[in-house]
């Protein structure tokens, strides 16, 4: 690696599994001090502590649960005053619920904007009050925010097309501050929620360019540099890492 972001301080929200934990191995393989939130899996969580420390760097693992808003405020705080400030935030909690209109509960409405899209502002508001010139903010959106192909997801790419909004509009206010804020686009990813020899797998390769699944180690390179100092003139952009799904 090449320890880009040496000295940096992070905040990765939903750090414990999958996307999230694969950007917190490899922004402190960069050399950055990594925070993270888990809502839940305490022993995934460790190992993903163990995994950042291995690097050399500072790492702390925060029990916060992102529906909570003061949960994910607080978990801001906690990052600024154990690693002596912040200057990435990667907000890449996120939930899906997928049912047909006609079925789709309201509570499941609710809990999926509190966390894809309530806290992400909340923790972008609670930590620009901490960033100096050259801090990034990072949201891990989706590929359903351009092309939703099953029906029963239209709450979820709706969440996520609320983020593209953000971005773009967050950016004219923290342009000026020397802040970008910009939003990872990923289609299918192999994870433990989504694998990629899964029910849906075979249907959603026909329509991806590239004709497989992408990793989460690919979602996280994209991250980094993002985060680090090669970045600074891409702000209020919606990036996709997609394979071609939304071709």
């Amino acid at each position: 690696m090449t320890h880009t972001l040496k000295t940096k301080r992070a905040l990765v929200t939903g750090g414990s599994r999958g996307i999230g934990a694969a950007i917190v191995k490899r922004l402190a393989a960069e050399g950055a001090d990594v925070a993270f939130t888990y809502a839940s899996s305490p022993d995934a969580a460790k190992a993903v502590l163990q995994a950042a420390q291995d690097f050399g760097v500072q790492a702390i693992a925060i029990q916060a649960d992102s529906a909570d808003a003061s949960a994910v405020a607080a978990a801001v705080e906690q990052t600024v005053a154990k690693l002596g400030g912040i200057d990435i935030l990667v907000n890449s909690a996120g939930v899906l619920a997928i049912a047909p209109i006609d079925d789709f509960k309201l509570e499941d409405f609710d809990r999926t904007f509190a966390i894809n899209v309530r806290a992400v502002f909340v923790a972008t508001q609670a930590a620009v009050k901490h960033m100096q010139s050259g801090g990034r903010i990072i949201n891990i959106g989706s590929t359903n925010a351009e092309r939703m192909p099953f029906p029963g997801g239209g709450v979820y790419a709706m969440s996520k097309s609320a983020l593209q909004g953000l971005v773009q509009g967050l950016s004219r206010d923290l342009g000026p501050r020397g802040i970008t804020i910009n939003n990872v686009q990923p289609g299918p990813i192999a994870t433990d929620m989504n694998p990629a020899e899964g029910e849906m797998a075979e249907m959603l390769k026909t329509q991806i360019a590239v004709a497989r699944y992408g990793t989460v180690e690919e979602v996280a390179a994209m991250v980094a540099y993002l985060a680090g100092p090669e970045s600074g003139y891409i702000t209020g952009a919606n990036l996709m890492i997609d394979g071609g799904f939304s071709a």
